[in-house]
């Protein structure tokens, strides 16, 4: 499938491809656009949009994109959703203080974003830092009290 959203991807943008072709699409194709351009292109190219304004799978409710799509597809592993709330601060700058980890994970976003403007290397490259993070999580879920919670 094609997955569509904003270019110059971030905390959210980069946790959802991951979060997509870990979980859902591992043959998922991504396209970054423009904000303006990202409704007109999901239409032309038969694509999903995801962290767009308006898209299902955006900041809904209170949540950010990430928490949309384990919600859209019934995702429910302990670990994602330790994940989600890192992400989730991370993400909404007035939540920024709501999970401890979230401020290095904001630094290290922006950090890459500067080393790698591209978005397919910035996702290229990130994926190692999400993959880190998962295992962390699951590690941090199965001492049945999170210790960072």
């Amino acid at each position: 499938m094609k997955w569509i959203t904003r270019s110059h991807v971030h905390v959210d943008r980069v946790a959802c491809p991951w979060l997509i072709t870990r979980f859902i699409d591992n043959q998922a194709v991504f396209l970054f656009v423009p904000k303006t351009e990202v409704d007109r292109v999901a239409v032309e190219m038969g694509a999903i949009p995801f962290d767009t304004p308006g898209a299902e799978l955006g900041h809904r409710e209170g949540r950010c994109s990430f928490e949309s799509i384990l919600v859209r597809y019934d995702l429910k592993d302990p670990a994602l959703l330790r994940m989600a709330k890192i992400i989730h601060a991370a993400d909404v700058a007035q939540d920024i203080d709501q999970d401890p980890l979230a401020r290095g994970l904001e630094a290290i976003a922006t950090g890459f974003s500067l080393r790698f403007p591209n978005d397919e290397a910035n996702l290229e490259h990130q994926f190692e830092v999400y993959d880190a993070l998962y295992a962390w999580c699951r590690l941090d879920v199965s001492r049945g009290k999170p210790a960072s919670s």
